[in-house]
């Protein structure tokens, strides 16, 4: 598990007093998934459900403090594959669409009639996916550093575009890799992290993790650039990204998710994004905006990908109380 916040003594300001959850288990969710979850806060407060980014991005307990312990009973779990979920790195049968079937199979565990769903970068991917499929279960969004795993947004990222701001941390990312094979990275780490060589496996693991842990803010934060390092949680986010990424998210087409917005618009939704979010640049959440003008979409001015970032939490935290004091009336 990440423990170490990534913040400063003003986002330790902003986010709520660490508590311990008061319910956690394990859910079998099939195909020899044991979907890990846990709940804090209040037991009959306002539900709102936790995203991960990633995908493989789980184990997070930090995300904790983003709930008000006295007013939301938020529930937290670890999608297939990620953190304390069972088997680690496991690609059988994940796939969005897996993922999504959880989220509901865990409602209808927790007897939630509906909740507000929160979900950041890959969690934004998910959580659009979930409340296309289910929008009678979704109470309210808060979305953050907009992703929807099309492919530009992969080649920026992955290819060329944030190669350009972050040269240094691009030559480690590269170095591993043939150079006759750099014109298709995503499909050349895909290959050695599926090679059934662990040490290999591991050692290309960390590079990729490093690379998006390195990235992830507008200052550096050498401690995030750590965690996403340790073992466990690199060749988790590795693994299962590239697994996402090289099959286009499981969509029907890279349009789905924008395609599928009358579904949802109705469903009271705030978008936080970072204005120098190198991670998922801002034009995809204007993008989202342009096309779902019910949204409320709030621009951080100094800040980029984390939500660790003051600007970023306070945006989130607020967002997550006014829905939440709306759905209250």
């Amino acid at each position: 598990m990440i423990r170490g916040l990534f913040m400063d003594a003003r986002l330790e300001k902003l986010v709520y007093r660490a508590t311990e959850p008061f319910d956690s288990g394990y859910i079998d969710v099939g195909s020899g998934h044991e979907m890990y979850y846990e709940q804090v806060g209040t037991p009959d407060g306002e539900p709102v459900v936790f995203l991960h980014g990633g995908p493989g991005g789980g184990g997070d307990i930090n995300v904790r403090r983003f709930f008000d312990p006295d007013r939301h009973r938020a529930v937290l779990f670890d999608q297939r594959g990620a953190g304390r979920s069972r088997p680690l790195a496991s690609l059988v049968d994940n796939t969005t669409w897996h993922l999504v079937a959880d989220i509901e199979m865990l409602r209808r565990h927790l007897s939630v009639p509906r909740w507000l769903v929160f979900g950041g970068s890959w969690g934004s991917t998910l959580a659009l996916s979930y409340a296309e499929t289910h929008p009678e279960s979704v109470k309210g969004l808060i979305l953050r550093g907009i992703f929807m795993l099309r492919r530009r947004e992969l080649q920026w990222f992955y290819q060329y575009g944030a190669s350009e701001l972050f040269p240094e941390q691009w030559q480690a990312f590269v170095a591993p890799i043939d150079e006759h094979d750099r014109g298709d990275l995503l499909g050349a780490y895909h290959r050695e992290l599926n090679s059934r060589n662990a040490d290999l496996e591991l050692e290309f693991a960390r590079r990729w993790s490093v690379w998006e842990g390195a990235t992830s803010s507008l200052l550096a934060d050498h401690e995030r650039e750590r965690a996403f390092a340790a073992d466990d949680f690199a060749l988790a986010l590795a693994k299962i990204e590239t697994h996402y990424f090289v099959n286009g998210g499981f969509f029907e087409s890279e349009d789905q998710l924008l395609t599928g917005i009358d579904r949802i618009r109705q469903i009271p939704t705030v978008i936080v994004q970072g204005r120098y979010d190198v991670v998922c640049p801002p034009v995809t959440a204007f993008e989202l905006a342009e096309r779902w003008p019910e949204a409320d979409l709030r621009i951080v001015p100094d800040a980029g990908h984390s939500a660790f970032e003051p600007g970023i939490a306070a945006e989130l935290i607020a967002a997550m109380n006014r829905l939440a004091k709306d759905q209250a009336q």
